[in-house]
């Protein structure tokens, strides 16, 4: 719920299945990513996520 929550805070008109949308398809970059090999130290993600 809190990814609807975020997604709602941009845009009153989004639903659940947006939201699923939007997980999805950062999932399959971060897929993507490591597969790659473009990862980031633990101490960048926290950056990132204090970020937000």
């Amino acid at each position: 719920m809190e990814a609807v929550q975020k997604v709602n805070g941009y845009n009153n008109s989004y639903s659940i299945d947006d939201a699923m949308d939007l997980l999805f398809s950062k999932l399959d970059e971060a897929i993507d990513d490591m597969e790659n090999g473009r990862v980031q130290t633990i101490e960048e993600a926290w950056k990132e996520i204090d970020a937000i």
